[in-house]
């Protein structure tokens, strides 16, 4: 009695070796950047502004993140300079002169004594007018400081709050060709005919996200900084417009 050959046929080897090479294939299509490649022509103008407007945010944060720091440090400083018991003139003259160190605080403090000595050399008698005066000095130097610290901070919020829906827009975009591909299509549907369609679709929300949720975080963290800033040199005007009032009272007297 012979012994059968229960290997495998040549047939049943060429049907394994195509199925093994359509998956292959299928894995290299579905790599996100083919289907970013392949994408419709209006998917891939989404994902380019998301991935533009996602560049645009990391340079803000990075930039105002070292700004907001150097501006944290330089107040401190300032501070402890200021309340050190020093004159005010030599206060003046090294935080007047020095643009580089400047801090917010600081030029609000050169504005509103440069008002001051500009009133005092010109003999100005009346006391509150000349309050008055240095106050609005320091009025005019806060607000520049406020746009300086919230400069480019607005556009984050922009990215947080509009980037989500730019990514679902791609995202419905690119599902609606691939159904009209798939209607138009005379072969039998299948998922891995209407999964590259979807998956391309898909990468528009993932990008989307990506820019938004860097964008949001970041705006919260600096409006929050920004706030706490604004609220120092508000306190601190008030407690200068003191001390000078004290020092016309004195010199009144």
């Amino acid at each position: 009695m012979g012994i059968e050959n229960q290997g495998l046929q040549p047939e049943s080897l060429n049907g394994e070796a195509a199925t093994a090479v359509v998956e292959v294939a299928m894995q290299d299509n579905m790599s996100i950047m083919s289907l970013m490649l392949e994408a419709s022509l209006t998917v891939q103008l989404v994902m380019l502004m998301l991935f533009l407007a996602s560049l645009v945010s990391w340079s803000i944060i990075f930039s105002k993140f070292l700004m907001l720091r150097r501006e944290r440090r330089l107040t401190k400083q300032f501070e402890r300079e200021f309340w050190s018991g020093g004159s005010m003139q030599s206060l003046y003259n090294q935080w007047g002169a020095e643009t580089k160190r400047a801090s917010g605080m600081s030029e609000i403090f050169v504005a509103g004594y440069r008002e001051y000595q500009r009133l005092t050399e010109r003999g100005y008698a009346n006391n509150n007018d000349l309050l008055d005066a240095v106050q609005r000095a320091m009025r005019v130097e806060l607000s520049r400081e406020i746009d300086h610290l919230e400069s480019q901070i607005p556009f984050l919020a922009t990215v947080g709050s509009t980037s989500p829906y730019v990514g679902l827009f791609g995202t419905v975009w690119g599902i609606m060709n691939s159904f009209r591909a798939l209607g138009l299509s005379t072969k039998q549907a299948t998922v891995s005919s209407v999964a590259p369609g979807i998956a391309e679709a898909l990468i528009a929300t993932a990008m989307g996200l990506f820019a938004a949720i860097p964008a949001v975080i970041a705006y919260n963290r600096f409006s929050y900084h920004v706030e706490k800033l604004v609220g120092q040199y508000e306190i601190f005007m008030e407690e200068f417009i003191s001390i000078v009032n004290r020092q016309l009272a004195i010199e009144k007297d």
